[in-house]
């Protein structure tokens, strides 16, 4: 039981610590704050030239795991 307690009130202690240490990145090696970068933005999944027009008019996948399922043009 008092292993329980202790495992217990040890994992609300990290949880409780998990946001304080987020806060430590925006800082120097003196630790004074500097202005944290943003994460680099992914491009998009797909490109331009993965999609063709058919006969139709309709945009299909021309690669990758959606290859040949209708999408919509751009």
């Amino acid at each position: 039981m008092i292993r329980k307690l202790l495992v217990l009130t040890t994992l609300v202690g990290m949880l409780g610590a998990t946001p304080t240490l987020a806060a430590h990145q925006c800082r120097d090696a003196k630790g004074k704050f500097i202005k944290c970068s943003e994460p680099a933005k992914k491009a998009p999944a797909l490109s331009r030239g993965a999609m063709t027009k058919d006969k139709s008019g309709k945009c299909r996948f021309t690669s990758g795991p959606k290859k040949g399922q209708f999408t919509k043009c751009k």
